[in-house]
């Protein structure tokens, strides 16, 4: 009777730990949904009584609901700059948003989580709103395609001349002309079409659909509309149906993953890129989009990601966009860029019920708007203004370029935010060894991301 060598025996149990392994560390494929101007309270899931949003408020469900989730910026280029570097965007040159002939843009030389996860094997595609350069049509700016990723449709900024069959789309590099529909079906279709036929079936993949909506100029489904009959102002009937149609567009891509046997090893995240227009959209949020007050930053924000995260979860730790990057980078077994500063942290333990810790805060900064920054530590959240002196135009320019480099922070306030959510009564008096120790910190903090950043005009 012949006997198996212990050498062989361990060998075999050596590769069955290492599948067994290899099994639980599968990379899941990625899908980050982005609205535009969408406001905290929009949802039916977070409050809302005007709209009605059961897509996501199944997706909700099924994951992980955050209370205190946040955009990289009040604004929008910044913000998306931020959610794709995992950086401050003041880091990236991203001070404002960029308007058309605007001179800023993402630098080629920032690295982007598509980069990473594309060279890291996964296919990579954007759907929707860019905004990271002002012309999807220039061969001398960084296009998406520049950045990682490997397919786009996309606009440069906002649908045109609405949501409704849009005329600014471009498809890697080419301009596409009108397309019959609303602008967030349009990229739904995009996207239910890349998972069915235009995509490498053997990698996983990176996905970004970023919505237009609910950007102005809006557009909305008669139905929808409708449905809101007379009991609201025409705008607001427009506007709640916005919120339902994009809310729609969720669920049909959601549906496609269904389809595709997709949904079990999918990771998806919805948020939106800066606070609402509207004040009772960041309602009970201080202030809107434009400011660093919480109502121009604290958003929506939804994970799913079976097997890893518990249905109907709700987590209060403050968590944002900005750690998209090194959460990634984390689920995809990829190292995270060490050649420059990373704001944001891995997600996972949260997955795991556990703190993040952070070694750098969470902060804000927009030099447009009073106040100009802000910074959160725990449940503590500090803001401060520039000195006098803004100079009065829309767009960024030379004049304010200089502003924004030498202007210093002052004038600050200090707030507990589980107490005083609407940012009512400043603590800085009664707190003052915090107050002294966050004013310095955020001081520094925003000296180092102002220096770091380019100057667009030399």
């Amino acid at each position: 009777m012949s006997t198996v060598p212990k050498s062989f025996t361990l060998l075999v149990l050596l590769v069955c730990a290492l599948i067994r392994a290899d099994a639980k560390t599968v990379r899941p494929n990625i899908l980050v949904l982005l609205a535009d101007d969408l406001g905290y309270s929009d949802l039916s899931c977070y409050g809302s009584r005007s709209t009605r949003t059961p897509q996501l408020d199944r997706l909700a469900a099924s994951g992980m609901r955050f209370t205190d989730f946040y955009a990289p910026a009040p604004n929008c280029s910044p913000s998306r700059a931020g959610l794709l570097t995992g950086r401050s965007p003041s880091r990236t040159g991203m001070y404002s948003y960029i308007p058309a002939n605007g001179p800023h843009y993402l630098p080629r030389s920032e690295i982007t989580i598509a980069e990473l996860l594309r060279d890291a094997g996964y296919n990579t595609a954007h759907m929707g709103k860019w905004h990271l350069c002002y012309d999807m049509l220039s061969e001398t700016l960084p296009q998406p395609l520049d950045h990682g990723f490997a397919y786009s449709l996309g606009t440069e900024n906002n649908a045109v001349p609405s949501h409704r069959d849009p005329t600014n789309f471009v498809r890697n590099g080419r301009a596409v002309g009108k397309i019959e529909g609303y602008s967030c079906q349009i990229v739904a279709d995009e996207v239910i079409a890349y998972l069915a036929d235009k995509r490498d079936m053997d990698k996983p993949f990176f996905i970004c659909a970023w919505f237009h909506e609910t950007h102005t100029p809006i557009a909305s489904p008669p139905d929808l509309v409708q449905r809101h009959g007379n009991t609201v102002k025409p705008k607001d009937a427009r506007y709640y149906a916005n919120v339902e149609n994009l809310d729609r567009a969720v669920g049909r891509i959601l549906a496609g993953l269904d389809q595709q046997a997709l949904t079990e090893s999918t990771f998806v995240i919805f948020s939106s890129d800066n606070g609402g227009v509207r004040p009772e959209s960041c309602a009970p949020l201080r202030g809107r989009k434009s400011f660093v007050w919480e109502g121009g930053i604290r958003e929506p924000g939804i994970i799913r990601w079976p097997g890893h995260i518990k249905p109907g979860s709700v987590c209060a730790q403050p968590a944002g966009l900005i750690d998209l990057l090194p959460t990634f980078c984390a689920m995809a077994g990829v190292k995270t860029p060490d050649d420059r500063p990373i704001d944001g942290v891995s997600l996972l333990p949260l997955f795991a019920g556990q703190e993040l810790k952070r070694s750098t805060p969470l902060f804000w900064y927009f030099y447009r708007t009073v106040p100009a920054a802000a910074m959160r530590m725990g449940d503590w959240v500090i803001v401060g203004s520039l000195e006098q002196g803004l100079p009065k135009s829309h767009a960024l320019t030379a004049e304010q370029m200089d502003f924004l480099k030498r202007a210093k922070l002052t004038q600050f306030e200090l707030f507990n935010l589980r107490q005083d959510l609407a940012q009512t009564a400043d603590l800085s008096r009664t707190q003052p060894e915090r107050f002294l120790a966050m004013k310095q910190r955020m001081i520094e903090l925003h000296r180092e991301v102002v220096a770091e950043g380019p100057r667009w005009f030399q």
